[in-house]
């Protein structure tokens, strides 16, 4: 990798060294454990859709619309807090990864590829089911519950709703945004978990660096005050 977007003489104990305790790590575990949160409270709606064979009642199907009509058609301030929060995530990313370590471009790296699939599965699948389910898709006049799987009928490419894409049924299209949250969180868990190893690699890191510095105080194996004992004796 080009030497302009690594470092590879900053190590662990530099001074520039951005690592689990800097203010960018908090910059990008506050987001996502931020958004967890959002979809822990989204777990008791998705639990019937995925987790349970019970048959789902069309009360509960008209319970979770209305929820998610509520949640899309909330104030602006809303949509904005959670843009700010995304971008304050990204922001603690491209700190981070400035001028960055070989550590750096190992964990934040890997967590900033997982941030952004999370981000690419929230625009692509859960976005667009709420904008459905906002315009009532499958409760409008044209849409014909036997045509499922191939679009409105009638309309071409040019449809201001689905943008000529295909319209599954109510069900199905509940279900994978259901199963939209649980990628998302899971993707989520991956960015903490590679936070917390970079957390545990540089623990490790500064044990070793401390076992060899009292090594060589106390006059270990390696050292010129041992070598010299021994030619003493």
């Amino acid at each position: 990798m080009p030497d302009k977007w690594v470092d590879w003489n900053k190590t662990t104990r530099s001074k520039d060294y951005r690592g689990s305790a800097s203010f960018a790590t908090f910059m990008i575990i506050g987001p996502v454990c931020f958004f967890l949160g959002i979809l822990f409270a989204m777990f008791p709606y998705d639990f019937p859709l995925l987790w349970t064979k019970d048959p789902i009642s069309e009360a509960y199907l008209d319970q979770l619309e209305i929820h998610l009509k509520f949640v899309h058609q909330s104030p602006p301030l809303i949509a904005r807090v959670l843009s700010i929060m995304v971008g304050v995530g990204f922001l603690g990313f491209f700190i981070k990864l400035f001028r960055a370590s070989e550590s750096n471009m190992l964990f934040d790296g890997a967590s900033l590829v997982l941030y952004l699939i999370g981000v690419g599965v929230y625009v692509a699948n859960i976005v667009k089911g709420l904008r459905l389910v906002s315009a009532g898709a499958w409760h409008q006049d044209d849409f014909d519950p036997t045509t499922v799987g191939v679009g409105r009928p009638g309309v071409g490419g040019g449809d201001p709703l689905t943008g000529g894409d295909i319209i599954l049924g109510r069900e199905d299209s509940l279900k994978v945004m259901a199963a939209s949250n649980t990628i998302l969180a899971l993707v989520l868990v991956g960015v903490l978990v590679l936070q917390a190893g970079q957390w545990y690699a540089e623990r490790k890191d500064n044990e070793e660096y401390e076992k060899l510095e009292r090594m060589e105080h106390s006059g270990g194996p390696s050292s010129p005050t041992s070598e010299k004992t021994k030619k003493k004796q």
